[in-house]
C-alpha cells in the first residue's frame, strides 16, 4: 500500500495540470448530434473522444478509439481480463440560465461549474489522474486496468453495443457517473405516453402550447395561448430522478388553469386529472402505484411532456419503480387511474438491475470507501440510469456524496474542488486493491 502522505502530496501536485485537461474536455459542446460519417453520434461527442487520446497518451497509458464510440486509456497488456472503469463525455444541452459560461470550467469559492463537471466529465478525468498518480509513484497492477470514455450514455448508451463488437466486457468495475458509496441496484425506468381524447370542441380553447420538455429532466418554463391570451408557468428544473426538489411547470399550469377557471367543457376536466393525479405527487400516489420496498424505497414519478394534438392532449410521465416491482404493475395500476378513453402506450422500458452486495468486489470498494471518507459504506441502490444496466459486471460508484442531489441535467452545474480531489483519491485506492487481486 502507498504510504498516505504520498498520495495526499502527489493528488495536490497534480491538481493544476489536472484541471488544465479537465478545462479543456469540457470546452467541447459534447451534445449528441446527427449522426455523420466515423461520428455516430455527432460531431460533439466526437470531438470529446479525439481530444482524450492525446491526454490519455501524456499520461503514459496506452489509448485507443473503439468503433469510433468509445475511447480508452489500458494500463496492462490483457486485453481480455481487465478491470474497467466506463465513464462517458457526452452531455445534455445547457439550456440559457447559466450564471457561468456552460462551454469552460468556472471556480467559485473552490465549486467547479460547467457541463459536465458532475455529469461525467469531472469524475472520468478525476479517474484517468487516478491511475495516472498510482502510476507515477510506482504502483504496477497485477490485473489490466482498463479506462473507457463514452460518447452516448445520455441518449441510450447506443456506445456500448459498438465498444462490445470489439472488445471484451470488463471481469468488473464500476462506472463513477452516480453516487457513494456503492451502489448494487438501478431501479427499472418506465415512459408512458397517454393520450385522452378531447371531442366536445373544448379544445379549440388553447393552443402554442411550448417549452423545454425532456425525458431527462422536470420542465421549468412553459407557456399555452388560451383565448388568445398567452399563460405562462414558471417551475424549476431538476433531474427527472428527482422531482421532488423542483417544480414541474406542467402541473402548476393545469393547476393555474384549474384555479383560474381559464377553459371549460372536458379540457377542464383533463386539467383537474393532471392537478389531482399528478400535482406534487412525487411518488405515485395519485395514479395507484405508490409502491416501494426495503432495497429501493419509493418509487419516483414525474411528468415530462405535453402537447396539443388532433382531438385530444397527450402527456408523457417517467417513472422509476422498486427493483422487486415489475413494468406490468405500473402499467395495470396507471391504467385505472387515467382519463376514461384515454390510450397509453410505453415508449421507453428499461428493467431494474441488481449485484450481489455481499461479492467481493464490491465489499472492496465498500471497505476503500468507508476507510478514506470515514463514512458508511453500505451499499445503496438509485433511481438513476447509469452504463451498469448495459455493460456487463458493471457497478456504480461516485461521484457525489450523501446529500447531494439533484445536481447534474440542469444550469449551473457543479462540483465542489475537494469533492472531486477526494473521488481521485478514492479511485487510486480503490484500483491498487483491486489491481493487486490475483
Amino acid at each position: 500500500m502507498i504510504a498516505e502522505e504520498k498520495i495526499n502530496e502527489a493528488i495536490s501536485t497534480n491538481e493544476k495540470a489536472f484541471l488544465e485537461n479537465l478545462r479543456t474536455i469540457m470546452q467541447i459542446p459534447s451534445v449528441k448530434g446527427s449522426s455523420e460519417k466515423d461520428a455516430p453520434f455527432g460531431k460533439g461527442p466526437k470531438k470529446a473522444l479525439e481530444t482524450i487520446v492525446p491526454i490519455i497518451e501524456r499520461c503514459g497509458f496506452k489509448a485507443k478509439v473503439v468503433n469510433n464510440a468509445m475511447a480508452y486509456a489500458q494500463w496492462g497488456d490483457d486485453d481480455e481480463n481487465y478491470i474497467g472503469i466506463i465513464d462517458h463525455l457526452d452531455v445534455v444541452p445547457v439550456g440559457d440560465k447559466w450564471k457561468f459560461n456552460p462551454w469552460d470550467l468556472s471556480d467559485e469559492n473552490g465549486r467547479l461549474y460547467g457541463r459536465g463537471i458532475l455529469d461525467n466529465k469531472g469524475p472520468a478525468l478525476a479517474t484517468l489522474w487516478a491511475m495516472k498518480i498510482l502510476k507515477d509513484l510506482g504502483y504496477r497492477p497485477k490485473r489490466t486496468i482498463r479506462l473507457v470514455f463514452g460518447s452516448d450514455e445520455e441518449n441510450g448508451s447506443k456506445d456500448v453495443p459498438l465498444y462490445l463488437e470489439k472488445e471484451k466486457p470488463p471481469i468488473f468495475g464500476w462506472t463513477a457517473d452516480c453516487k457513494y458509496p456503492v451502489v448494487y441496484g438501478e431501479r427499472g425506468i418506465v415512459n408512458y405516453s397517454i393520450f385522452t381524447p378531447i371531442l366536445d370542441g373544448s379544445l379549440s380553447q388553447i393552443k402554442n402550447l411550448q417549452g423545454d420538455m425532456s425525458k431527462d429532466h422536470v420542465p421549468d418554463e412553459l407557456s399555452i395561448e388560451i383565448k388568445n391570451k398567452k399563460v405562462e408557468s414558471h417551475g424549476i428544473r431538476v433531474p427527472s430522478n428527482a422531482p421532488e426538489m423542483g417544480k414541474n411547470a406542467i402541473t402548476y399550469l393545469a393547476k393555474k388553469i384549474v384555479d383560474e377557471n381559464l377553459v371549460s367543457g372536458q379540457l377542464n376536466n383533463y386539467f383537474k386529472w393532471i392537478v389531482k393525479a399528478l400535482h406534487q405527487k412525487h411518488y405515485g400516489e395519485g395514479l395507484g402505484i405508490a409502491f416501494h420496498d426495503n432495497d429501493s424505497g419509493k418509487l419516483i414519478m414525474t411528468p415530462t411532456g405535453l402537447n396539443i394534438e388532433n382531438n385530444g392532449m397527450r402527456i408523457e410521465i417517467a417513472i422509476r419503480y422498486p427493483v422487486s416491482y415489475q413494468e406490468k404493475q405500473i402499467t395495470a395500476g396507471i391504467k385505472n387511474n387515467i382519463p376514461v378513453d384515454s390510450n397509453i402506450k410505453v415508449i421507453r422500458s428499461i428493467p431494474s438491475v441488481m449485484h450481489d452486495k455481499n461479492s467481493k468486489f464490491i465489499q472492496i470498494l465498500s471497505e476503500v470507501y468507508e476507510k478514506v471518507t470515514g463514512l458508511d459504506g453500505t451499499p445503496v441502490t438509485t433511481t438513476g440510469a447509469t452504463y451498469a444496466r448495459v455493460m456487463p459486471n458493471i457497478i456504480a460508484f461516485g461521484p457525489s456524496f450523501p446529500g447531494q442531489k439533484g445536481i447534474a441535467h440542469k444550469e449551473n452545474e457543479w462540483m465542489d474542488l475537494d469533492d472531486l480531489l477526494l473521488s481521485i483519491k478514492i479511485y487510486m485506492r480503490s484500483l491498487e486493491r483491486l489491481g493487486s487481486l490475483e
